[in-house]
């Protein structure tokens, strides 16, 4: 997470949380009343109004434009539009806070009432009622995609994927719906069905999905051996919760204590999650150099670099997909340009924006877009995604039958290149010690030999 004083604008009013997810859930404390003025100067008493003109000045002080749609003097006006008008109570409040939100073009920058704003501490908590997708709004179609199923839970056991478009919510038609409209309609008691209608290459399926609670494991590991009896130490990141870091690093050190000879990175279909996460797991990986960099309005603010804590500098390659988003792609692409790992895979998704959780006087709250974030080199991801070095796909044949289980294995034909190359690395590694080796020799044969003369 950004420094204190690299976002002290953002910190004025309250605390926050940094997150990158798509569609992701976090949870902030309700920021103190910010002794706000009325469109005539005089102090705001009338509580649906105070409620719009926080989230009015939240936005007016630290949101990043990331559209091309947002002017001052715009902003300024709808304010006294907005605070003009009577209000009937919470509810047409909250939808004037919605439509002054959606005119800024962002699907990131968004508002919550009470019960939303609740619900949004369970994603970083690792435990949701539910059936187990990310999703989000396209910010061209307009309409909601699955970012990435959760592995292990309904979702991903039906064959959800990547992309699916969701068209229909137990018949009703989604266009129009925001992310918040569509989670009220798919999360429900345990043990009810919901049937999503998901549009996938033009055709339209039916998947019924049946709920539970959805426990979060963020890491799964395990110790394979090649077929030239390497160990390869395969960890498999699903999302970055609130509990990813110690799950990463307790990974990492049981497969180093294993005898682990090199590393798969899996971050496929990880949707992402905190961005203070994603800056302690590359810097479990990489030694040293730039990880992020964060960009606000006013310019660069915030620059995150390696520590010199690396649990391990053994050789590792890192699997990515177009489900791999925002905080996947801040650790893909400090490891890559970092020349710390090769990337095998697909493009990433493109999400480069950060947002702050917003607490609002009522108990409601608000996710306000503030930072766009670079890689180490300075590349700008967002709606353009990290390629990988080398461009590796499932074929279709093979995902008819894919089952989760398979990740990780000789099942799995993305893994086996991931191997490859690895294996590749790890010769490599080792011929270059040799090659050292040889070289003492000589320089002690020479001095041997000078000694005698």
């Amino acid at each position: 997470m950004p420094s204190a004083k690299g976002l002290r604008g953002v910190l004025r009013s309250g605390p926050i949380l940094l997150m990158l997810g798509l569609g992701g859930m976090a949870v902030s404390m309700a920021g103190p009343s910010l002794g706000l003025t009325g469109a005539s100067g005089g102090a705001i008493t009338d509580s649906p109004k105070e409620v719009i003109d926080q989230v009015w000045q939240i936005v007016y002080r630290d949101y990043l434009d990331s559209s091309g749609t947002y002017t001052d003097d715009r902003w300024r006006q709808l304010r006294k539009d907005l605070l003009k008008k009577s209000y009937g109570g919470e509810e047409e409040s909250y939808e004037a806070i919605r439509g002054m939100l959606d005119s800024l073009d962002d699907p990131y920058t968004r508002f919550l009432d009470p019960k939303e704003f609740k619900e949004m501490r369970i994603d970083t908590s690792g435990e949701l009622m539910g059936v187990g997708i990310q999703i989000s709004l396209d910010k061209d179609t307009k309409e909601l995609i699955v970012v990435a199923p959760i592995e292990g839970t309904p979702a991903s056991r039906a064959g959800v994927q990547s992309k699916d478009v969701i068209v229909s919510i137990d018949g009703t038609s989604t266009k129009g719906m925001t992310t918040e409209d569509a989670v009220k309609l798919i999360r429900g008691p345990e043990g009810t069905e919901v049937i999503l209608g998901l549009r996938r290459k033009g055709d339209v399926i039916n998947v019924p999905l049946t709920r539970t609670r959805i426990e979060i494991n963020a890491v799964k590991k395990a110790l394979n051996t090649s077929p030239d009896g390497r160990k390869i130490g395969y960890i498999r990141l699903k999302q970055f919760n609130a509990n990813a870091s110690r799950e990463m690093r307790d990974a990492i050190q049981e497969l180093e204590d294993q005898g682990a000879d090199g590393y798969v990175l899996d971050l496929r279909s990880n949707p992402g999650g905190l961005l203070e996460a994603s800056v302690d797991i590359a810097r479990q990986w990489l030694n040293e150099g730039i990880i992020v960099s964060t960009r606000t309005r006013e310019g660069i603010r915030d620059v995150r670099r390696a520590t010199g804590s690396a649990i391990t500098d053994k050789p590792m390659v890192v699997l990515i997909d177009e489900g791999s988003a925002s905080a996947s792609e801040i650790v893909s692409g400090a490891l890559q340009e970092n020349d710390r790992a090769q990337l095998i895979g697909k493009t990433t998704f493109g999400k480069g924006l950060v947002q702050a959780v917003r607490g609002l006087s009522d108990g409601s709250g608000m996710t306000v877009t503030i930072a766009k974030y670079l890689t180490p080199n300075g590349t700008d991801i967002h709606n353009n995604g990290i390629k990988p070095d080398i461009e590796a796909v499932i074929p279709d044949k093979e995902l008819e039958d894919f089952k989760v289980e398979y990740l990780g294995t000789g099942q799995d034909s993305q893994y086996k290149i991931a191997e490859e190359t690895l294996l590749k690395s790890l010769n490599l590694s080792e011929s270059k010690v040799d090659n050292n080796v040889q070289i003492l020799e000589a320089d002690f044969e020479n001095q041997n030999d000078q000694s005698t003369l």
